[in-house]
């Protein structure tokens, strides 16, 4: 089995290695590198190169929200995921228009922050869909659906698995109504990403909202 290679930024150190403790036992994921500042989780995920990076907001040097833009940027199809204890809207945005692939509370249980890093991994969002539409409002364009243009980059299967993907459906959820494998549904999402040059699922989305492809009514 190959594991889930993971970097965990959070400058509590007791919560650190807690978490990391506990992430240890799980026989998939692997706990590769620790930061306790935004520098040096900028510095781990250019060296280590890992499948997920969970990050905190508030840090020491640099904050999660600049450490995400950096990391993003010489690693684009990295995938982050945010653990933090705020929840502003302007936190979430910010987070979500610099590449995270989610946003979870620190008030979460530890399986469900193991579930958490699976569904990234796997190209699934972890935000919760009232804020999720809350946030990608930002980014609808005002001249409307083009699916012309979406299907100039996107086939029509890729384009109907993004938009059931938008509506917060998992891999397996999506497979079912569009009757196709599991496999297949992830190898159409990694296809989008690729060609949107993203790491995941919210990121893909907020493109197409951004060209026009999808609209927030395909999102309800």
């Amino acid at each position: 089995m190959q594991k889930i290679r993971i970097l965990f930024a959070e400058d509590h150190l007791v919560l650190r290695q807690s978490v990391c403790a506990f992430l240890q036992k799980e026989k998939d994921l692997i706990v590769v590198g620790e930061a306790g500042d935004g520098e040096e989780a900028v510095r781990l995920a250019r060296e280590l190169k890992p499948d997920v990076i969970i990050m905190d907001i508030s840090m020491p040097k640099l904050n999660g929200i600049e450490a995400t833009r950096q990391i993003k940027a010489f690693q684009p199809l990295a995938t982050i995921l945010i653990l933090t204890a705020y929840d502003y809207d302007q936190y979430v945005s910010a987070l979500l228009e610099v590449g995270a692939a989610g946003y979870l509370l620190k008030d979460i249980s530890a399986s469900q922050l193991i579930d958490a890093i699976r569904a990234v991994h796997r190209g699934e969002s972890v935000l919760h869909p009232v804020i999720a539409r809350k946030v990608l409002e930002r980014f609808k364009r005002s001249d409307g659906y083009v699916q012309e243009g979406a299907l100039s980059l996107l086939t029509q299967r890729e384009l109907d698995v993004l938009t059931k993907a938008a509506k917060g459906l998992s891999n397996k959820d999506i497979a079912k109504e569009l009757f196709l494998s599991v496999h297949t549904v992830e190898s159409h999402l990694q296809s989008i990403f690729s060609k949107f040059g993203v790491g995941s699922r919210i990121e893909a989305v907020i493109q197409a909202l951004k060209r026009g492809w999808l609209t927030l009514d395909d999102l309800s």
